[in-house]
């Protein structure tokens, strides 16, 4: 019997592991084109402490659409169906894929409100990034609430970004604060009201006690939040009659 060299043999174990890949490949793909959307899995990727968008919600906002059971699974457009739901403010990502089987799959992860903003009837949270988007009706977060004579449009800000820069930086900013209330855990369970008067400043208004802290804008928040610190340590004990404490400027305290 002739032997074959083994360099041949080799070519011929390559050649032949190719053409089983490509056939395999090849039988799945035409299986695509036959293959039919027959149900739905929508997965909530983040559910497990807020429920903003629940997977009925995600099915009602599929129906613009329009029908995708018993559309070829390679006929059905992922990119558009993607972009339906990313259009709908408290999703902040998902991603639309169909598998072999026939299953259409919709994964969804929601936005994280930091803050909550009420002006009059109209109420909105904002992410950490800045984007405002509206109140769910199914839940409520349970964040810090800057209410009063907002600097902001907030009808213009549904869904999206704000019209101005300077409304911008202004939610920035608060963002900023409410991140560093956050992370010192003393203040964010001691203040419960922050409200903008009508000549522009923010009043704190702690869970006890009768002082409204006159902060000013939004920022320098560690020094502020120290000054008030220092009023508590060093002024409180000895005079408790105090409803004004203006902790807006450097180096000062004034009580009324």
């Amino acid at each position: 019997m002739k032997r074959i060299p083994g360099k041949i043999l080799s070519a011929l174990t390559i050649v032949l592991t190719i053409s089983f890949f490509i056939t395999v490949f090849s039988a799945s793909k035409a299986g695509r084109h036959t293959t039919s959307c027959n149900s739905l899995i929508i997965s909530i990727l983040d559910s497990a402490d807020r429920n903003f968008i629940s997977k009925n919600d995600v099915t009602i906002f599929m129906a613009e659409y329009g029908d995708y059971l018993g559309q070829r699974i390679d006929d059905v457009n992922l990119p558009r169906i993607e972009k339906i739901l990313r259009s709908r403010s408290a999703i902040r990502s998902c991603e639309a894929y169909v598998t072999d089987d026939g299953v259409l799959h919709v994964d969804v992860t929601q936005r994280v409100p930091v803050v909550r903003f009420q002006k009059g009837d109209a109420g909105f949270y904002a992410d950490r990034n800045g984007f405002i988007f509206p109140l769910q009706n199914k839940f409520t977060s349970m964040v810090p609430i800057v209410d009063g004579s907002l600097p902001i449009d907030l009808r213009g800000g549904v869904g999206g970004g704000l019209e101005t820069e300077k409304e911008k930086q202004w939610v920035r900013q608060i963002i900023g604060m409410v991140t560093y209330m956050e992370k010192s855990r003393i203040w964010n369970d001691n203040i419960s009201q922050m409200t903008v008067s009508d000549d522009g400043n923010l009043v704190l208004v702690p869970r006890e006690g009768k002082e409204r802290f006159i902060f000013g804008s939004p920022t320098s928040a560690k020094e502020k939040f120290g000054r008030i610190a220092e009023y508590y340590e060093a002024v409180a004990p000895l005079q408790k009659n105090y409803t004004s404490v203006d902790v807006r400027y450097s180096g000062r305290i004034i009580c009324k």
